[in-house]
């Protein structure tokens, strides 16, 4: 039970009710027996700012995960960011110091690839197509270059960003052949969908069939949506006989990267 000596964290975002953080971690706050509660609250856009503001004078808040879509706004409203988020310039994690300062970090791309280890999908020297070039896709674009992927396709249906995500990553990444999708669809060792569509039960298929059915035998198909776990993606995916990784995998991922940071064990 929350009381008045409960310490909080928050998580912001909206639509808030697909995240699985609150149930996540208020369940581990619970079995450790910690006085902490995460709270879930779904914010405009318009009043992002004014939220960053009151949190700094939030003495019982330690802090708050960001979701779709306030990662870009937050990164710009704090007063420090790790490397990897000042890269990428988005956070998904803010941690709130005593003084009030405000300090990120981007785990997204970190969690995604850590859930494909576990999973014993090894992506050196593999091809992967991207599809969502928003903070979540790059961050996640980031952590797969670093692995040693040889090439990485991106699709986003905002060009613009997708080239120029593309351009960063073939300056910082040489050896990770960058390029944005076009033409005919070819074999990828490894599909992930990074946008929204598929959240919603009328959205559009974000991921050509044709793609599906190219990829080969040991192909993995990778969400980043949490709710509804089974998106038509994934639902394609298995039904052509691949291997596929939920966004609900990513986020349990996650799970202990956001904890450190949160409690102060993990510097940003």
């Amino acid at each position: 039970m929350i009381g008045a000596s409960t310490r909080l964290v928050a998580i912001i975002g909206s639509p808030i009710t697909q995240v699985k953080s609150p149930e996540n971690f208020n369940r581990y706050f619970e079995d450790i027996g910690l006085d902490r509660a995460m709270i879930a609250l779904d914010l405009k856009a318009r009043h992002v700012a004014d939220f960053v503001a009151m949190v700094r004078g939030w003495e019982n808040l330690d802090g708050f995960v960001v979701t779709i879509p306030h990662k870009s706004a937050v990164a710009a409203l704090i007063d420090e960011v790790s490397p990897r988020a000042l890269w990428l310039g988005a956070v998904n994690v803010v941690r709130r110091h005593p003084d009030g300062r405000l300090s990120g970090d981007m785990t997204d791309g970190t969690g995604f690839v850590e859930a494909l280890r576990a999973r014993g999908f090894a992506l050196k020297g593999k091809s992967a197509l991207l599809i969502g070039a928003g903070a979540a896709g790059s961050a996640i674009a980031l952590a797969l270059a670093e692995t040693g992927l040889a090439d990485l396709s991106i699709q986003d249906v905002e060009a613009e960003r997708a080239s120029t995500l593309v351009d960063k990553l073939t300056v910082a990444f040489p050896h990770c052949c960058s390029a944005l999708m076009v033409g005919e669809a070819r074999p990828f060792d490894l599909v992930v969908n990074c946008s929204p569509a598929g959240m919603f039960e009328l959205d559009p298929q974000p991921v050509a069939q044709r793609i599906i059915d190219a990829m080969p035998p040991e192909g993995m198909a990778a969400e980043v949506i949490t709710s509804p776990e089974l998106t038509p993606f994934l639902r394609a995916a298995l039904a052509r006989g691949l291997a596929v990784q939920t966004g609900v995998e990513m986020a349990m991922a996650q799970f202990q990267l956001l904890r450190k940071v949160m409690d102060g064990a993990a510097h940003v």
